[in-house]
């Protein structure tokens, strides 16, 4: 049975005789309706009527409906407005630009705008890297997309698709402080995607790449990698791969096996099956089969791609052929990035025992969180209602604030295990245990982790980054020059 959720809560505006018995009937018809009630509050009031908003979680719009229906029947109750309170979130978008400096004089003007900023501008002219430290660069991540692959909503277009881009930019913000901005394009050309992102790139640190479908999605990355200095990440890919890596690290613990030991089933082989094959090949995992919407990959099925044909050549060493259902005879760990309900808790069952199984298709999983709980032993999931969520607001904050902070150009495979291994160490083995493998989404601990590993693993690969010395030096001269005596008076 569907639960009643805060992504459906509405506010009814009910007008109702004054009387202390019918506002108790406006909420028993409520309840009755299936609806959890949150707040009632009295808006009017006059000796003959009341106006109450009444707010109340439901499970859908049709069920908003209903409720305003049952409300309309009783004798001299109305629904005078149904708000929807997801939707008044939205309202005029969820994101703003708010100065960061003082501009209430006439002094502050002459120094953040005209004709103080001159003097920036050229000092920049003259040292193109100083613009990492003198405008927002320094802490900007663009987050790109063109809406074709929108989580659980598909190709809905670069407008639809921007609401949850305004989402990713205040996770951003909230979570670790990255001023990140929406950028969604009107073009599913990946030459054009790249141009524009070039075109860009001048304005910001670091770009997060969002909801691209497959295979477009591996070549632009690929290719913007290669020609930008700052770093770009996928996160359907990379941000999923790490959070699945650091769930996993700690439920091996709680079922006492090792990473290089267990036969892993992965179900699906997009952008997020990809990258979580890589990650965990580079944690020290030996035996993975990846499967398609049909079966195992064979080198037919995998010739569609560059992706899959890599796929293929990297898992599978046993040479299985067969479909999912047939794979998972045996299988230690299930990780599922494909679609809703392809398996039951029978399927589970002929896991091995101390089963791990990672039902991540979103809203609905592959199989049944409670029916795979009876049989596995760790179960995770996309969803919030239920224990253990994967979700990749773990990752991309922490990511880009230790990228950001060391001044990385580029991003490699080491900084995304590191980022794993950070998320997975914040669960202490005190607190480990099958139904906690992974961090609260609000853990402050997990962004500094994540942060600090990062940074810490570019440092690691460049010990003495000349250019950076180089910068620094620079600047410290422009600071000095600053604060000679009379410099403040040219």
């Amino acid at each position: 049975m569907t639960m009643p959720s805060p992504s459906y809560t509405i506010t009814l505006r009910v007008e109702a005789p004054a009387s202390q018995r019918a506002t108790s009937e406006i909420v028993h018809e409520v309840v009755a309706a299936g609806a959890a009630v949150m707040g009632v509050d009295v808006v009017d009031s006059h000796p003959a009527t009341i106006v109450v908003d009444v707010t109340c979680d439901t499970v859908d719009s049709e069920h908003g409906e209903r409720i305003v229906a049952a409300l309309d029947a009783l004798d001299g109750v109305r629904v005078l407005k149904m708000s929807d309170s997801t939707f008044l979130m939205h309202l005029g978008g969820k994101i703003e630009v708010t100065p960061k400096v003082p501009l209430k004089t006439r002094r502050d003007l002459s120094r953040a705008y005209t004709p103080g900023v001159a003097r920036v501008c050229l000092a920049i002219a003259d040292h193109p890297e100083d613009a990492r430290r003198l405008t927002i660069k320094r802490n900007t991540v663009a987050v790109v997309t063109d809406g074709t692959a929108v989580l659980g909503l598909g190709d809905i277009g670069p407008q639809a698709a921007m609401p949850v881009m305004e989402g990713k930019a205040a996770l951003f913000k909230q979570f670790a402080g990255v001023d990140a901005w929406p950028l969604a394009l009107d073009t599913t050309d990946t030459e054009e995607i790249i141009r524009t992102v070039k075109a860009i790139a001048p304005g910001f640190g670091g770009v997060n790449l969002e909801d691209i479908s497959a295979p477009r999605c591996f070549e632009i990355e690929r290719r913007l990698r290669a020609e930008l200095d700052i770093p770009v990440f996928h996160d359907d890919q990379h941000g999923t791969a790490i959070v699945v890596l650091a769930a996993l690290i700690n439920a091996l613990k709680v079922v006492d096996k090792a990473i290089g030991d267990v036969r892993i089933a992965v179900s699906g082989v997009g952008a997020a099956g990809s990258a979580i094959v890589r990650l965990l090949l580079a944690q020290g995992a030996t035996d993975i089969i990846a499967f398609d919407r049909h079966a195992a990959l064979t080198a037919e099925s995998a010739a569609r791609d560059e992706n899959r044909q890599w796929l293929f050549a990297h898992t599978n060493p046993t040479g299985f052929r067969g479909t999912l259902r047939q794979g998972l005879i045996g299988a230690d760990v299930f990780i599922g990035v494909s679609a809703a309900n392809i398996l039951d808790g029978a399927d589970i069952a002929r896991m091995n025992d101390r089963a791990i199984v990672f039902a991540l298709a979103n809203p609905t999983p592959e199989v049944d969180p409670i029916a795979a709980g009876e049989v596995a032993t760790v179960v995770a999931s996309g969803r919030s209602d239920y224990p253990n969520q994967i979700n990749n607001v773990l990752v991309f904050p922490g990511l880009f604030r230790g990228l950001l902070d060391s001044g990385a150009r580029h991003i490699d495979d080491e900084m995304l295990r590191v980022a794993a291994v950070a998320i997975a160490g914040v669960v202490g083995d005190d607190e480990l245990n099958s139904a906690y493998i992974i961090p609260s989404v609000f853990d402050t601990r997990v962004a500094e982790a994540v942060a600090e590993a990062v940074s810490a693993a570019h440092l690691r690969t460049h010990p003495v980054d000349e250019r950076r010395a180089h910068d620094a030096e620079h600047l410290a001269h422009q600071v000095d020059r600053a604060l000679r005596p009379g410099a403040l008076g040219r």
